[in-house]
């Protein structure tokens, strides 16, 4: 996701294993979808690592120093693109909590309304 006009999404990581069943989709991926992927983002830095032994994964490096992993172990071409696309559409914040469920700059001195009000 770009933001003022700037992609946050540097580089995509794609570690997988050339031998280990839990890798077949990615390495589907790479041959079928990442060529398409690489193509229609310019802007975008692939790398692939090889880690043998180790179940695959996608890592997204964004323009704050932020880092996403996700395992995409056991998973099929198109939702291996999906998580990828998933990973360049964030902006790479960290995921904040809410206190409450409605945020305000003034909140209420009489406390959040429901429509459970007893008289």
């Amino acid at each position: 996701m770009a933001l003022r006009g700037a992609w946050q999404f540097q580089k995509l990581v794609v570690s997988y294993c050339n031998w280990g069943g839990s890798s077949r989709g990615i390495r589907a991926f790479m041959e079928s979808e990442l060529p398409a992927l690489i193509e229609k983002n310019p802007q975008l830095e692939v790398a692939t690592e090889l880690s043998r032994g180790q179940h695959p994964y996608l890592k997204g490096i964004y323009r704050n120093r932020n880092e996403r992993v996700v395992c995409v172990k056991n998973m099929d071409p198109e939702q291996v693109l999906l998580n990828a696309t998933r990973l360049r559409n964030s902006l790479g914040r960290k995921v904040v909590k809410l206190r409450t469920r409605h945020v305000t700059k003034h909140p209420s001195v009489q406390g959040t309304w429901t429509t459970a009000v007893k008289f």
